[in-house]
């Protein structure tokens, strides 16, 4: 793009020769860890009491945005990131905190770590306590049918293009629950009012009896509902699990960590079936001593299957209800 065409754009964004809103940029972290089978979300308290994912401006003499992001992190939270890939560029006009306040953009980032001991004022908090309707492990969570689905019909009513999301989105018969759709189901819930953020952003005290999952602060939670859509889709053709695991792992914490993302649960036959067709593992000859029983073998991410195979994913979603 030529400078003239840049300078054009940022004046119609808002730039000083306009007198409208200047814009400021946003470096926001989706940080993602799994620990004894349950999914983890880094999330830091601000100054008004709510939780949010950290995040910070980007400084003028920060080299890049990834270096910038990382100082952002560890002066939050205390935490040394290692994977860290770009999600998403966030930009709607009115998602900062007040209308006559600088415009927000924000550019988030997806980072995956082990669990560690984090700084004051940052905490682990569980995937599913901020989307409770998407953990299938246990079978379809009775929310959906029992409060979520009702409501959403209500809001749709005889609207044809409406009900049709609903169906699709939530997998209702005949379409199959897709469980890549996080951000398309927190969209539609927003727009029905069913969870706090649709309240919270009009400046309104959300419904005491919502039991949507705990909110956070601007439109923080569509962009983890980002995060956990993009993260289920790479399970198929990426293996990013392996950042979440120690150098070894067992078969079974291997499964585990995939179905606490993944939201539902695997056959553990054909989910060895597959590791051994895709050559994705190898054994380390040595033995895990905390399983309990039987010492279960200790297996390492084989490094040259990423030169093998352009989709080495560890997981195939089907059609689920």
């Amino acid at each position: 793009m030529d400078s003239t065409r840049t300078h054009a754009n940022l004046r119609r964004a808002g730039g000083p020769e306009t007198g409208a809103r200047p814009i400021v940029l946003s470096l926001d972290a989706v940080i993602v860890a799994v620990t004894r089978d349950r999914p983890k979300l880094l999330a830091v308290v601000r100054t008004d009491g709510r939780f949010a994912i950290p995040a910070g401006p980007l400084d003028a003499d920060d080299p890049t945005l990834e270096r910038a992001l990382r100082r952002w992190v560890a002066r939050q939270t205390g935490l040394e990131v290692g994977y860290v890939e770009q999600l998403y560029t966030f930009g709607d006009r009115d998602r900062g905190p007040e209308i006559a306040a600088p415009r927000l953009l924000s550019v988030a980032y997806l980072a995956l770590v082990r669990e560690e001991q984090l700084s004051e004022g940052a905490a682990w908090s569980d995937w599913y306590e901020l989307f409770p309707w998407e953990d299938h492990r246990s079978g379809r969570p009775r929310l959906l049918d029992k409060k979520l689905v009702p409501e959403l019909k209500h809001w749709a009513g005889v609207n044809r293009a409406r009900r049709a999301r609903v169906r699709v989105t939530f997998g209702l018969a005949p379409a199959p629950w897709d469980a890549v759709r996080v951000l398309e189901r927190y969209e539609l819930l927003y727009e029905a009012g069913l969870v706090a953020e649709h309240f919270l952003d009009r400046d309104r005290q959300a419904p005491a009896d919502l039991v949507t999952g705990i909110p956070l602060a601007l439109d923080h939670r569509r962009i983890a509902a980002s995060a956990l859509g993009r993260l289920r889709g790479k399970l198929t053709y990426r293996p990013v699990v392996f950042e979440l695991l120690p150098e070894t792992f067992t078969l079974t914490q291997l499964q585990r960590t995939v179905e606490a993302l993944a939201g539902v649960r695997i056959h553990k036959q054909n989910f060895r079936r597959l590791l051994a067709q895709a050559r994705l593992v190898e054994g380390t000859g040595e033995r895990a001593s905390f399983t309990g029983g039987r010492p279960a073998g200790l297996f390492r991410f084989r490094e040259e299957v990423l030169g093998e195979r352009p989709r080495p994913g560890l997981m195939r979603f089907g059609s689920r209800r």
